[in-house]
């Protein structure tokens, strides 16, 4: 086995940083947006153009994987070390929409490079922290001698993350065999801020619905009627508010069953960030903090799960009045999960609530749009302790932890072939992902790709620990 000697890693990354940068810059001007139809041979010409990346890096497997929708890029580089375990980096290669006149200071999708950074669509999500595992793979190799990478090496790179990921739990249900790995390395993700590299831990689940109530079988008049009738728009305003109790927490019986609570170590770990929540607000855009009792603000976005009204409406929207009772009103509600909570029973619960809370001649339906399963990797994790240290001496720095409040495709990876998932991201939330003059920090793509080279020879060192050690 081949320790990965550092000043050997950092001079290969000096000497290849020019062509990294224009590999990069080549790539995102491929307008790979999933979301747009007229997109959609710009989409395959996107995973083509990552194969052949990654068939000259020397992938001995290469492939282009098909779905309904777009096409998703594997590869597989097999280690030849008995017992090396097998790791599966996660990405994904389509993007966002963008057009000069959102507000872009140059054209979206012909990267501009100022102040050290780079500007594109696609910069920070996700090509650019894609792209630092090609150069962080030759790194490796150039610096530890080796043919063939530590460990037996896979991506998958998803062409339909940014359109919600619809075909992307069926391909890896189907093709499971061929991604079987012992852990996965998500790289869709960000740290704290340039000055507190950090390492995310989880991310929450969702699921969220639609409640249509249905009472009179027209509107009628308020005068003749109200008050001696059910009123839908009255009952939805009433579920609104049961949502949640006086503490702020979700009253739904039967929500909170399973969660996995915060240690005592993991509340300390995140009052360790240097969270300014004033700052925090305007990002928020908000005037006031306001969530369940006995959590921070972290905790709340992090590791507690929620229940949001995302719209309500019911009865006349137009200018002036109009005296009636509606026949129809609408909720549109979501709810985040955490660790240990299952999206089916939580849905069940909340049909059951819902059922419970009308009164009679109010009919009611209700529309789940699927969901997101939560996922969470131990602090104690092997393999979470080797993207620590590989990361630490990458950055120099101490690694501390965070949480993502969001969810994605992760937690299919994990549910499915049954390994930790671990995120390494070098983005920072300046980054403007999903907005005008999205960019990334090209020292800070330098530094994830220093990560991925110490990253591969560590967890071969820990390799029998991380192989038996289960999922979180």
């Amino acid at each position: 086995m081949s320790s990965t000697p550092d000043s050997a890693v950092r001079a290969y990354i000096a000497e290849h940083r020019s062509r990294f940068l224009d590999d990069l810059a080549d790539w995102l001007r491929i307008p790979s947006v999933s979301a747009d139809p007229g997109r959609a041979v710009d989409v395959h010409r996107s995973a083509e153009w990552l194969a052949a990346g990654l068939r000259e890096t020397g992938f001995p497997v290469v492939e282009v994987w098909e779905t309904p929708g777009a096409p998703a890029v594997f590869a597989e580089w097999p280690s030849g070390d008995p017992g090396a375990p097998t790791v599966l980096v996660y990405g994904h290669h389509d993007v966002q929409p963008a057009a000069r006149e959102d507000g872009w200071h140059t054209e979206p999708f012909e990267p501009a490079v100022r102040d050290g950074k780079m500007y594109a669509r696609g910069a920070a999500d996700d090509k650019g922290q894609v792209l630092l595992h090609v150069l962080g793979v030759r790194a490796h190799l150039a610096a530890t001698g080796r043919t063939a990478p530590a460990v037996n090496l896979k991506l998958l790179i998803e062409g339909e993350e940014e359109s919600g990921s619809p075909h992307f739990p069926e391909l890896v249900r189907s093709r499971a065999g061929r991604l079987a790995c012992d852990s996965v390395i998500v790289s869709d993700t960000g740290m704290w801020s340039e000055d507190t590299p950090t390492v995310c831990t989880g991310m929450r689940g969702l699921t969220d619905c639609q409640i249509d109530l249905y009472g009179p079988d027209q509107d009628i008049h308020s005068g003749s009627f109200g008050g001696a009738v059910p009123n839908p728009a009255t009952e939805a305003a009433r579920l609104a508010a049961a949502l949640h109790d006086d503490d702020r927490r979700v009253a739904v019986p039967g929500f909170y069953d399973g969660v996995v609570e915060l240690t005592a170590e993991e509340r300390a770990l995140l009052a360790e960030l240097p969270f300014d929540e004033t700052a925090w607000l305007r990002t928020a855009h908000s005037h006031a903090t306001l969530g369940e009792s006995g959590h921070t603000t972290l905790e709340r976005i992090w590791a507690r799960p929620t229940a949001e009204v995302n719209g309500i409406s019911g009865g006349y929207q137009g200018p002036g009045g109009k005296t009636i009772v509606p026949s129809r009103a609408q909720l549109k509600l979501s709810f985040r999960l955490v660790a240990g909570m299952d999206a089916e029973k939580v849905q069940q619960a909340v049909r059951a609530w819902v059922a419970d809370q009308l009164p009679a001649g109010v009919r009611h339906a209700i529309t789940f749009w699927g969901a997101t399963r939560p996922c969470l990797t131990p602090l104690d994790h092997p393999a979470l302790q080797s993207l620590v240290r590989a990361m630490g001496r990458a950055f120099g720095r101490k690694i501390r932890f965070t949480r993502e409040g969001g969810s994605g495709p992760a937690a299919d990876l994990q549910d499915v072939l049954g390994a930790p998932v671990l995120f390494l991201g070098i983005s920072v939330p300046s980054d403007g992902w999903h907005a005008p003059n999205e960019k990334v920090g090209l020292d800070l793509l330098m530094k994830g790709a220093e990560t991925a080279a110490y990253l591969w020879s560590d967890l071969a060192e820990h390799g029998r620990a991380v192989q038996g050690a289960p999922p979180g």
